[in-house]
């Protein structure tokens, strides 16, 4: 279900707004505390944007993905922190309940997620298993009507500000593979659960990844999603609610690289060598040319595939190409953008410093570009061996 023309455009033109007027003048302040205030968080729950692709029946604004692509794009366009503390809510967070939650699960927890109230995180990598998702570790033991999950869980997105998390673990161990996982519903007070200390990373300052603990954690099996009848169903859910991610991960790519585009030409038209401005000199030309042509054919591709995903449900290989090429050309545009400024480029007084290392994470989380390729063209392969 999409939004009314009329009404989404009053709600991409309120998002762009606040990201130019009140995320960008902010984003100095995230920088140096390495979190997000607590006003601005509340002006997004206000604003709507932990619900955005949440229906309507449980407060969100249910917005379709191509939709929500171009939200998406125009809040990113202020640094890519401030959609983190959101986009657990609205997207890995929230879409396994969304797609495969009881009627019980929903209404206990979309309304909160909907709102910004409660915040969700999504536990799937571990220590040893990210890329490999399929052969996590985590155990979850069935001990009567109750499971208890031990293991570790890597780099998990909002735990510390986690109210529940949608949690990965191994209820099969005869099966080491994919059919072996089951997906759970683990409210973040359950006891034998820690939160590590935040990490420390290369940029996105104000995003909080932390490592999950889990010991004898004790579960009714009714906090399977989907309920008991999913049972071993979990890497099926995971892999249906990271292909609808990916296109939104694409759309971020997107909304940065216009951000630092933009950063690029103003600075080219202001800054003078040779007796001229340097947007003047065709060699720097070159680079916010290539960055322009880049920068289309990346939106194109995730409209196309948000279009794809709305229309059928799905959109497997469509995903994968826009999350490849849209994070690759960010980081190309990145690359681009400390180029024209030269060496001011380098230095922390220019938002492009931030913003090249901001940039960087895109192309590993929600499936390295080496994973796409490979589901690009495993799924070419799969297509002409059956005369597709």
């Amino acid at each position: 279900m999409a939004m009314d023309d009329d009404s989404f455009k009053q709600v991409l033109d309120t998002v762009s707004r606040f990201a130019r007027e009140r995320l960008i003048p902010a984003e100095p302040i995230v920088e140096e505390m390495d979190d997000i205030p607590e006003d601005i968080v509340q002006d997004m729950r206000d604003l709507g944007l932990f619900g955005l692709s949440i229906p309507e029946e449980y407060g969100g604004l249910e917005l379709s993905v191509l939709q929500e692509s171009q939200v998406v794009e125009a809040l990113t366009y202020a640094s890519l922190s401030f959609r983190s503390i959101a986009g657990t809510n609205l997207g890995i967070g929230s879409q396994g309940i969304v797609m495969e939650g009881t009627d019980a699960q929903k209404a206990q927890y979309l309304p909160g997620l909907a709102s910004g109230e409660l915040i969700s995180s999504f536990a799937l990598t571990e220590p040893d298993n990210g890329s490999d998702a399929s052969h996590i570790r985590t155990s979850a033991r069935k001990d009567g009507s109750d499971y208890v999950i031990n293991g570790t869980k890597r780099y998990i997105t909002n735990a510390v500000r986690a109210d529940v998390f949608t949690l990965f673990a191994r209820t099969n161990p005869e099966d080491p593979g994919a059919g072996g996982v089951s997906a759970f519903l683990l409210p973040a007070d359950t006891p034998g659960i820690t939160i590590a200390t935040p990490d420390r990373k290369m940029g996105q300052k104000g995003t909080k990844t932390s490592d999950v603990i889990l010991e004898d954690v004790r579960i009714p099996e009714e906090f399977i999603v989907g309920g008991p009848k999913n049972l071993n169903r979990g890497f099926r859910t995971a892999m249906k609610v990271l292909d609808r991610g990916r296109i939104h991960v694409s759309s971020m790519a997107v909304g940065t690289a216009q951000r630092m585009l933009n950063e690029a030409l103003s600075y080219a038209m202001e800054r003078k060598q040779f007796g001229v401005p340097i947007c003047e000199h065709q060699l720097v030309q070159g680079l916010l040319a290539d960055s322009q042509a880049e920068l289309a054919a990346a939106r194109a591709l995730v409209q196309a595939a948000a279009r794809k995903y709305d229309e059928t449900g799905a959109a497997v290989i469509e995903a994968s190409c826009a999350k490849y090429f849209c994070t690759e050309m960010a980081g190309r545009v990145a690359d681009r953008a400390v180029q024209v400024h030269g060496g001011a480029g380098y230095m922390a007084d220019y938002a492009v410093e931030r913003l090249y290392r901001d940039v960087r994470l895109l192309r590993i989380y929600e499936g390295t570009s080496q994973i796409q390729q490979i589901i690009i063209a495993r799924n070419m392969i799969k297509a002409a061996a059956n005369g597709l």
